[in-house]
């Protein structure tokens, strides 16, 4: 062994002593937020929120900004990672996703008491955190999703105990770990969010079953929020969605073309707020059609080329997992059809009964429909949308219109003149979410929707005019 080794071992022999002489670490100690088990993570959790409840606001503030903080350090790292990993989206559009999350999730000042003063006294109201939340998210925003959950429900004074997707599961460890150090640094308890290091199927059933998990959030497809729906604890679903876009023949088509092509191509379509299929009043078929063309960034299927994609795509009426997230490149090279780099779209003109009409498919590969008049479009958008109440976009200069289909498609999310983006605050007004709860009502979370709501009441007068 030559030096430099001799040197390494007698370091590594002394560290290893050291440990030995300070006896085994506690589930929190040096664990980085990520534990053996689902129940140590939920112990840990427990024992930090109860340090967390008597620090002051201003402590929970500095927290929370320390976060935000190291988030945008490491974004890049975190954004290549969470693509390398899942095989999903564009680093260039996760590293915009980690900036909405970390700088546009709302933090303590969304749970300011409110207090209503008469002649009957005072009454304050307010937002207790509910405790201990288990929260599953998905594999299509591993980086966004946990970034986001964990300023709102920390910054509410829950702590957190993540399941994530297992085939993010590097990604959302990093992420977990990187938070877990931010708040450590801060003053805040080790522990007050965690996950277990080897998520599977058992240890999700183990953080729903959990008995003190007081609040379950589940961000995800329909499967995974009808399990915490049917936990019977108190729980917040966030589902899927197949967010139409209707262009009626008052719309400016130029911008509308735009909006489309970079809603529907932002992170290869994986949002669930991503525009999912197009449909147009046949006045301004073509124009839409060309000026999306003239954007550069996307590709006009002929029939027989969107017949071998939807074949590729589309397996026995699901779509061919092996395609989603991925860029239109590679979708496109396996059909025999090369497009430049430049390309971030694919699109096609579809009958109303097309599966990718009617399907979430999550690829930059956009069906347009074209319908007679607005009306029509209206009705057949509802039936695309399949009731999950999650997005709908419409271009249009007639506010009748754009009112008409929001009444008719009753969508949490309804956006108008701009790209589906904008509905979660990415250039357009409002905090942004990354836990869209149409199932269950809250809509975009906050940290307002992890509360309790509790009321004190003086019930003598306590005005000074």
């Amino acid at each position: 062994m030559n030096a430099d080794g001799q040197q390494i071992a007698t370091l590594v022999r002394k560290v290893l002593d050291q440990l030995v002489a300070e006896g085994p670490l506690s589930p929190v100690a040096g664990c980085d937020g990520i534990f053996a088990t689902i129940d140590d993570a939920v112990e840990a959790a427990v024992a930090a929120q109860r340090k967390l409840l008597p620090m002051t606001l201003l402590k929970r503030k500095e927290i929370i900004a320390n976060i935000r903080g190291h988030v945008l350090e490491n974004n890049e790292r975190i954004a290549r990672l969470a693509v390398e990993e899942t095989h999903l989206g564009r680093v260039e559009d996760k590293i915009r996703e980690n900036i909405l999350c970390a700088e546009k999730t709302p933090g303590v000042e969304d749970i300011q008491p409110v207090a209503i003063s008469g002649d009957h006294g005072l009454m304050l109201l307010e937002y207790a955190p509910v405790g201990i939340i288990g929260a599953l998210t998905p594999i299509t925003n591993p980086t966004g999703t946990i970034i986001n959950n964990a300023i709102s429900m920390i910054s509410a004074g829950n702590s957190v105990v993540f399941n994530c997707h297992p085939s993010a599961r590097e990604t959302s460890r990093q992420v977990v770990r990187l938070i877990h150090r931010a708040i450590v640094a801060a003053g805040g308890p080790a522990g007050l969010v965690g996950m277990v290091e080897e998520p599977t199927l058992d240890t999700a059933r183990d953080l729903v079953a959990h008995p003190k998990i007081n609040l379950l959030v589940a961000t995800g497809g329909r499967a995974v929020v009808d399990v915490v729906l049917r936990s019977g604890k108190k729980a917040i679903g966030a589902g899927a969605g197949n967010p139409p876009c209707l262009v009626d023949e008052t719309a400016n088509i130029r911008r509308a073309a735009e909006c489309i092509v970079n809603g529907a191509s932002i992170n290869n379509n994986i949002f669930c707020i991503c525009e999912k299929e197009v449909i147009v009043v046949r006045e301004v078929e073509n124009a839409l059609v060309k000026f999306i063309q003239e954007t550069g960034r996307a590709y006009l299927l002929s029939d027989e080329e969107s017949a071998r994609v939807t074949k590729l795509v589309v397996n026995d009426g699901a779509i061919n997992a092996k395609y989603i997230g991925k860029d239109v490149q590679i979708i496109l090279r396996d059909v025999g059809i090369n497009v430049d780099e430049a390309c971030r779209l694919a699109i096609f003109r579809a009958p109303p009964d097309h599966p990718l009409v009617w399907k979430e498919q999550m690829m930059p590969v956009l069906p347009i429909v074209c319908v007679e008049g607005v009306q029509e479009g209206i009705e057949l958008a509802v039936k695309v949308e399949k009731g999950n109440r999650h997005t709908a976009i419409m271009h249009s200069t007639n506010v009748e219109n754009m009112t008409a289909f929001a009444r008719a498609i009753q969508t949490t999310i309804f956006v108008k003149n701009a790209p589906c983006y904008a509905g979660i605050g990415l250039g357009g007004e409002g905090h942004t979410s990354f836990t869209i709860a149409g199932p269950t009502g809250e809509g975009l979370t906050s940290a307002r929707t992890f509360t309790r709501q509790r009321r004190c009441v003086l019930s003598e007068s306590f005005r000074i005019i």
